[in-house]
């Protein structure tokens, strides 16, 4: 009997390593696992039978109707938010409160990380029908990703081509919101810095206070392809947990690849457990239930979304 092999595409993360080397396998299929440098386009690729997928567009399509795809409580991408807030080195805001009637680049309207860093803003009390947002690439020339989403814009918010970093640095901007820093960030001179000196402290407040890190990105397979392999999502779901504490455990042996990853990880362990990014639909709920109101609650949403609906059969 032939074998059934399955065909997904991520980016490289650290702890799927495991399942592209072989060092973790599934049970009953083969799995080939594509390792992309953006995130891969699950639908608009035939090949495929799933993969990493934005928690907002997924979640978008579903409140749409779109049952194309079939969501797993696999967040592969999950992270704080206060980090992606830059401001000038040479400017005075240091609280999101500050950001009052700012001028505010970003690098995707609908996007999963932005929505969850609007939300930050909203709950400092910042309106954000009072803020210019502008959506474009972080630098110029960057990959045309889509960047505004399926519904119109509101009003407040335009589009360019030219490059936020460099937008901000100029005085353009008051500030930028980016899932990833620009490399000038990591050097000594740097035009740029974090609006909060201290995000961690901001974040470690965060999780005490929402008992969560807010997901970004999900593994989603094709509908098609559950439907001719029933028992499909939860395979996924467990060689993508098995491979995710394999990479924990040689990271906590091997730990010498940054000087301080041990006590990062010792840290980690012990305020958040066990897994700070756990699998599964009871461990999600209450991030999953917040996210669905906050697309709703700035509008990228036209109607409220219940968390029951995002991993519906």
């Amino acid at each position: 009997m032939a074998e059934i092999r399955i065909r997904l595409a991520a980016r490289d993360w650290d702890h799927l390593v495991p399942i592209v080397t072989g060092q973790v396998r599934p049970e009953g299929f083969a799995l080939d696992l594509d390792s992309r440098r953006v995130t891969p386009d699950v639908l608009g690729e035939p090949g495929l039978d799933g993969g990493e997928t934005s928690f907002s567009r997924y979640v978008l399509g579903r409140a749409a109707g779109d049952d194309r795809l079939v969501g797993l409580p696999v967040f592969v991408m999950r992270g704080f938010r206060h980090r992606c807030v830059l401001v000038r080195r040479d400017s005075e805001p240091a609280s999101l409160e500050e950001l009052k009637g700012a001028r505010i680049g970003l690098t995707g309207w609908p996007d999963s990380g932005n929505t969850w860093t609007r939300a930050l803003l909203r709950a400092a009390g910042v309106d954000l029908g009072g803020i210019d947002w502008t959506v474009g690439p972080l630098v110029a020339g960057e990959n045309g990703k889509e960047r505004t989403g399926p519904g119109p814009l509101p009003g407040n918010v335009s589009l360019t081509g030219d490059g936020l970093a460099e937008g901000l640095a100029a005085g353009r901007f008051d500030a930028i919101m980016t899932p990833f820093m620009p490399p000038e960030l990591f050097t000594p001179d740097s035009r740029l810095r974090h609006l909060l000196p201290d995000h961690r402290a901001a974040e470690l407040a965060y999780y005490r206070r929402t008992g969560f890190v807010p997901g970004i990105h999900l593994v989603t397979l094709k509908r098609e392809s559950v439907e001719r392999h029933p028992w499909l999502p939860r395979a996924v779901q467990d060689v993508f947990e098995r491979s995710k504490r394999h990479w924990l455990a040689r990271r906590r042996l091997l730990a010498d690849t940054t000087p301080w990853l041990l006590s990062d990880l010792t840290t980690t362990a012990l305020t958040f457990g066990h897994d700070w990014m756990p699998y599964g639909a009871a461990p999600n709920a209450a991030m999953v239930a917040a996210f669905c109101d906050e697309l709703h609650a700035q509008g990228i949403s036209s109607r409220p979304i219940g968390a029951e609906e995002v991993f519906a059969a």
